[in-house]
């Protein structure tokens, strides 16, 4: 986990139940992806001009373990697969409890949506280069050009 971002669970992250809510995980993997991106010189102002944004097309979360107020979580960033010219992105964040314990996995599918088009497109190559700069995970495969569900 070396490039695993920490975060402390806050009140606004936990549910009713007392652990961190379902969109929390979401949220913190958000963070994680856009400062990435960020970091690889792709932030905000970028998309912004391009007329680009990222668009998710399918996410699944597993459970684990609970996390509750207070706890820290590490969240890892892995590519598991992009298209040939990179429109298309299937990502993972793992959540890591503390004591090395798995607490959640996120898959998501994506791709980058032309704001004026509508559409997905591929991306400029400032941000083909970051999204290709994602550590690759162990089951990442070259994805079809147009793929069929997400």
């Amino acid at each position: 986990m070396d490039d695993a971002t920490t975060f402390t669970v806050r009140w606004a992250d936990c549910d009713a139940n007392g652990h961190m809510r379902n969109t929390a995980y979401s949220e913190y993997a958000i963070d994680v992806r856009i400062g990435f991106l960020t970091a690889h010189g792709f932030g905000f102002d970028q998309f912004v001009a391009a007329r680009l944004g990222p668009v998710l097309l399918r996410e699944e979360i597993d459970y684990r373990r609970e996390v509750r107020l207070g706890e820290t979580v590490q969240v890892d960033f892995t590519s598991l697969g992009l298209t040939a010219d990179g429109s298309r992105f299937k990502l993972a964040h793992d959540f890591t409890k503390a004591d090395g314990k798995s607490a959640a996995r996120i898959v998501l599918w994506g791709g980058w949506m032309d704001m004026r088009a509508r559409r997905i497109v591929p991306p400029p190559p400032a941000l083909l280069a970051a999204i290709q700069a994602v550590p690759r995970g162990p089951e990442w495969q070259e994805l079809p050009p147009r793929a069929r569900g997400p």
